[in-house]
C-alpha cells in the first residue's frame, strides 16, 4: 500500500511532480479539496476535483478548449503540436470531422473480429502465466492483449507485430514518465512515425478496411494521419492496459469480491464499470479557457489552465455511495474514465472489451490470486497506474 499524504500540508504538495503521484495514494487529498476548495489555484494551473464541475468544464468546449493541449505538461508549455490535427487536441468543426472520419473504424462491423482477437490473445498470455503458476501480470498480459487489438484495429501486417509491439512498449515508458526525454523512448517514437509513414503510403494505393485507409482516405495531410495514428496507438493502449493491471490489483486485495465474481457471471458487466471508475487510467484531463468564467464561484481568467482531475471526480461522494468501497456490483456507475460529451472516448468499446474478456478468462482458469511482490507505480501525473505487479495465479 502506498502511503497517504497529510492534506494539512496541501500547500507544499506540488501535484506536477510525477514522483508525488507514485508515491503517494492522493485519495485524502482529493477528498479534502473537493470538501473544502473543490477549484484550487496553483501557481501555474487550476485544480478542478468535484464531478459536477469536471462535467460542466468538458461540457463546453467553447469556453475551455483542448487545442492548447489535453494535459498538464502541454498546456503550461504554451502548445500541443498536434492542436488542430489530432483528436483529442481539436474542438469544433476540425474535432468533428476527424470523429466522423474515425468512428466507422470503432464500430460493431470493425470491432467484431477484433473483439474475437482479443478474445484467443487474452487466453493464450494469461494460460501462460498460470501454467508457470504466475508472474509479471503487466508485461506478460496487460501490455500485450491492448497492443494486439490496435494493431489489427491499424491493419498492421502480422509479421510486423512483434517488432511494433517492442517499438510501442518502449515508446509507452517515454508517455509514462510524464515526457518522453529518454532517448530510447525518443528513437522509438520517431521509427513508430517512420513505419506508420510507410504504411499509409501502402494504403493510399491499395486501401483496406482498417483505421489507416480510413483516415488517407480523408482528405488528410500526411501530418494528420501520422499524427492521428500515434494517437491512436497511444491512447489504444493506455486505457486498457492500467484498467487491467488495476483491477487484477483490486480483485487480488478485495478478495470477496473477487469471489462474488468467480460466483457470478453476471457481474462481469458491473465489474468492468467498477475496475474503469477505481483505476481511472488518467488522472486528469487538461483545458484551458478561451475567456473568462466562472467556476464553482472562482473566477476563471481567459488563458488560464485547468486539470480536471478525473481521478478525483471518480471518488465523488454525491456521486458515488461509499466511493471508497471497490464494488464488482456497483449500479449506477457514473464514471468519467472515458471523458463525456464531444472527447468521450472513441475507443470505449475497444477498452471494455478488453477488460471483459480478462474478467471472463480469469473466472474460466484461475481460482485465487495473490501479489507475490513490490508493486510499482508509474511516476506520471498523467497516467495514472502500475509499472509492475508480480502475481502467483493458482
Amino acid at each position: 500500500m502506498r502511503p497517504a499524504p497529510d492534506p494539512a500540508g496541501i500547500d507544499e504538495l506540488d501535484l506536477l511532480d510525477p514522483r508525488l503521484h507514485a508515491a503517494h495514494d492522493l485519495t485524502p487529498v482529493w477528498r479534502w479539496l473537493r470538501a473544502n476548495d473543490p477549484v484550487r489555484r496553483h501557481e501555474r494551473f487550476w485544480s478542478v476535483t468535484r464531478h459536477e464541475d469536471v462535467l460542466r468544464v468538458v461540457r463546453d468546449p467553447a469556453t475551455f478548449t483542448s487545442l492548447q493541449g489535453n494535459m498538464l505538461r502541454t498546456l503550461l508549455r504554451g502548445h500541443d503540436p498536434g492542436a488542430g490535427k489530432m483528436l483529442v487536441v481539436t474542438d469544433g468543426p476540425a474535432h468533428t470531422r476527424l470523429r466522423r472520419l474515425l468512428t466507422p473504424g470503432f464500430g460493431p462491423r470493425t470491432l467484431g473480429p477484433v473483439t474475437r482477437s482479443i478474445t484467443a490473445a487474452t487466453r493464450e498470455l494469461l494460460g501462460a502465466l498460470v501454467r508457470r503458476g504466475g508472474g509479471d501480470f503487466v508485461t506478460e498480459v496487460a501490455a500485450q492483449v491492448p497492443l494486439r487489438a490496435i494493431c489489427e484495429l491499424l491493419g498492421v501486417p502480422e509479421q510486423d507485430r512483434q517488432r511494433v509491439l517492442e517499438l510501442t512498449n518502449e515508446a509507452m515508458l517515454g508517455e509514462s514518465d510524464g515526457g518522453g526525454t529518454g532517448v530510447p523512448a525518443r528513437i522509438a517514437q520517431s521509427e513508430i512515425l517512420l513505419y506508420y509513414t510507410r504504411l499509409a503510403a501502402q494504403r493510399r494505393a491499395a486501401p483496406g478496411d482498417d483505421v489507416i485507409s480510413l483516415l488517407v482516405a480523408g482528405d488528410l495531410t500526411e501530418e494528420e494521419v501520422l499524427l492521428n495514428c500515434y494517437n491512436l496507438i497511444i491512447g489504444g493502449d493506455e486505457t486498457a492496459r492500467l484498467a487491467m493491471a488495476g483491477g487484477v490489483l483490486a480483485l487480488a486485495t478485495y478478495d470477496e469480491q473477487w469471489a462474488r465474481l468467480r460466483a457470478d457471471p453476471e457481474l462481469i458487466g458491473t465489474a468492468v464499470e467498477e475496475i474503469l471508475r477505481w483505476t481511472t487510467p488518467a488522472a486528469h484531463v487538461g483545458r484551458a479557457a478561451t475567456r473568462d468564467a466562472e467556476l464553482a464561484g472562482r473566477r476563471i481568467a481567459a488563458g488560464d489552465v485547468l486539470a480536471l482531475w478525473t481521478a478525483s471526480a471518480n471518488r465523488d461522494e454525491a456521486v458515488f455511495d461509499d466511493p471508497g468501497r471497490f464494488d464488482v456490483g456497483r449500479s449506477p456507475n457514473r464514471h468519467l474514465t472515458f471523458g463525456y460529451g464531444p472527447h468521450f472516448c472513441l475507443g470505449a468499446q475497444l477498452a471494455r472489451a478488453e477488460i471483459t474478456a480478462l474478467l471472463a478468462e480469469l473466472r474460466a482458469s484461475v481460482r485465487a490470486i495473490e501479489v507475490t511482490g513490490p508493486v510499482t507505480w508509474l511516476p506520471s501525473n498523467f497516467i495514472n497506474g502500475i509499472g509492475s505487479l508480480p502475481v502467483a495465479l493458482t
